[in-house]
């Protein structure tokens, strides 16, 4: 039996949006661009998912555009909102996915933008009023900020950020891949002009994700081809995984109150669990419920011999988690999250993140392998 504490990285697609693709698969093949009647119908189910994702978000779906998931939309949202508004100045933090990273450092190696970095303390909160002096000193500048660190779990206020970007004339992009289908997203009571996700964080298919664009702001697009996502984004569209996508979401909200209750619950006593059995273990994050993603535990061992051994020796034993170390020097490639919150690069740190299949259960054996390995080590 193996146990899959993992679901940061990706989600079980549930079996109700698996069905409703296979569906689609095997019988709505035609061609979208098409004007036929097999085009139309496969036209007809891209733009009711675009309706749904749009219901639940509280936005016109003309500001929905579907694409291959959060990379390309976190690409596109930043590239084209710099590229197409004159924009020189970028704000983010040293804690972002690197599809933000990345693609921020990219732009200023161009010459296209000068790239400021938040500060972040020790649970991975950002420096907000570091942001307020850098946007009065620099307006009109592009601030990319992710709801969730996906590593950590730690949450961003983005209504303040969101207020602070407003009174400065700046345009806020919101990775939200991590919490997109676990907290709701009201788009008609807070303000950010491009908001993405992913559908294989929240139980719905690989390759195909959204990208929000607030009706305020005008782009161009990233791929060009044919006149796809109303000339926005060229290429046939990924039907079956747009469906699928909008179903998951649909289940997510559904469901949203009873699912974040159990996972919290998971967390929680998992976080005692290890605590109890496993002395001087600490949390890489928020340890607060209200400012922490309930779906994400990162837990920071004590030193040992071959901590980099830690995972593997979890992996024998059936269970699948990710995480690492910060870095300790130049050439030892850790985690940049953990680098930036002043982790100490000489204790292990692995990452449980839960789904709403997970049980308590699963938590008591994950715990007792961790009590093994520990033990084995102190025995040395």
């Amino acid at each position: 039996m193996r146990i899959y504490f993992d679901n940061a990285a990706t989600t079980a697609i549930d079996p109700v949006v698996a069905q409703e693709m296979i569906d689609v698969m095997q019988h709505a093949y035609g061609n979208p661009s098409s004007i036929h009647a097999h085009g139309r119908e496969v036209r007809t189910l891209i733009e009711k998912a675009r309706k749904t994702v749009a219901g639940l978000l509280k936005v016109s779906p003309a500001e929905i555009f579907f694409t291959s998931g959060g990379t390309e939309a976190d690409n596109m949202a930043i590239r084209k909102g710099i590229e197409d508004h004159d924009i020189t100045h970028a704000i983010s933090s040293p804690i972002e996915h690197h599809a933000v990273l990345h693609t921020l450092e990219n732009l200023e190696k161009e010459g296209k933008i000068k790239l400021s970095q938040l500060d972040v303390d020790a649970h991975g909160n950002v420096n907000l009023e570091q942001l307020e002096s850098l946007l009065a000193a620099n307006p009109k500048s592009f601030v990319s900020l992710m709801h969730a660190n996906n590593e950590i779990g730690t949450l961003l206020d983005i209504k303040r950020v969101s207020d602070i970007c407003q009174q400065h004339e700046a345009l806020f992009h919101c990775d939200t891949v991590q919490t997109m289908g676990h907290y709701e997203h009201d788009l008609s009571k807070i303000h950010i002009d491009f908001v993405t996700c992913a559908a294989h964080k929240l139980h719905g298919p690989k390759g195909v994700g959204f990208l929000y664009i607030n009706h305020n702001v005008k782009i161009k697009p990233l791929l060009y081809g044919g006149a796809q996502e109303r000339n926005m984004r060229g290429g046939t569209e990924n039907v079956y995984g747009i469906v699928g996508l909008a179903k998951a979401l649909e289940i997510a909200y559904e469901h949203m109150d009873e699912h974040q209750a159990h996972i919290q619950s998971l967390k929680s006593y998992m976080l005692e669990q290890v605590q109890k059995h496993i002395p001087e273990c600490t949390v890489n994050g928020e340890l607060d419920p209200d400012k922490s993603l309930y779906t994400v535990l990162n837990i920071c061992f004590p030193e040992m011999d071959m901590a980099d051994m830690l995972l593997f020796n979890l992996d024998i034993a059936g269970v699948s988690a990710s995480g690492g170390s910060a870095c300790s020097s130049g050439s030892n490639i850790g985690s940049h999250v953990l680098t930036a919150i002043g982790s100490n690069p000489n204790k292990p740190s692995v990452r449980f993140s839960f789904s709403k299949y997970n049980t308590k259960e699963e938590v008591d054996i994950v715990v007792s392998k961790l009590k093994e390995v520990f033990l084995t080590e102190l025995s040395k």
